[in-house]
């Protein structure tokens, strides 16, 4: 029996803060996050999936741009982001 998960913007947003904070306490690394995605991608009927790709790129977006406005909110002379703190903030290709 298949599961399905329910689509509403406030379900979408819940699953990938989840997974955010799973990644930042280091209960998941990487892989792990996004073979959750991958596996929660599954669940989501074929029907339903156009509504949760628009809430997905909702949710991630606006994640980028709060982490963006953290990090440049905190870049002053007070202080000090090194190169390596910072590489992997920013846009990237998803892994293959």
């Amino acid at each position: 029996m298949n599961q399905e998960v329910s689509i509403s913007y406030r379900a979408v947003k819940s699953k990938i803060y989840k997974l955010i904070d799973a990644l930042v306490e280091g209960e998941k690394d990487e892989a792990e996050v996004q073979e959750s995605i991958r596996r929660w991608w599954k669940m989501v009927r074929p029907d339903d999936r156009a509504v949760a790709e628009k809430y997905l790129l909702m949710v991630l977006n606006k994640s980028n741009a709060s982490l963006l406005a953290i990090r440049d909110g905190i870049h002053n002379d007070e202080f000090e982001l090194r190169p390596e703190h910072l590489a992997r903030i920013g846009n990237r290709l998803p892994a293959a």
